[in-house]
């Protein structure tokens, strides 16, 4: 198992991506370079970031890795609530995704604040 792997900021992003590439599978093709690709590289990112950051040196490295990580979640939310609106996704779908998102940023949320203790 690789240092990242035993996060559970890391584990519930992985499953925030595995969740996207299901649902955007569902989603019309003429999509696939617009909303479906946005939506597939933010949830990859926060999940990326995570593993990236916990290879750099250091807590500032890893810092600033989870800071991006928040940021990608944060576009995320607001892609799904695009589909929402586009009616490419039902509102039971929207909720679920949301609260995998919701969980995924809080999470990430209080790593990023431990980090930060170890930072000053």
């Amino acid at each position: 198992m690789t240092p990242y792997e035993k996060l559970n900021a890391w584990k519930y992003c992985h499953e925030l991506v595995l969740a996207v590439y299901a649902e955007t599978r569902r989603w019309p093709a003429e999509e696939k370079f617009g909303l479906i690709s946005q939506a597939r590289r933010a949830a990859v990112s926060a999940a990326t970031n995570i593993a990236e950051g916990v290879a750099k040196r250091g807590p500032r490295e890893l810092r600033r890795f989870l800071d991006i990580s928040m940021g990608s979640l944060s576009e995320l939310e607001y892609l799904l609530r695009l589909a929402l609106d586009l009616k490419l996704i039902s509102s039971e779908r929207y909720i679920e995704l949301v609260a995998l998102q919701a969980r995924a940023g809080k999470t990430t949320w209080r790593l990023y604040e431990a980090v930060s203790l170890k930072c000053r």
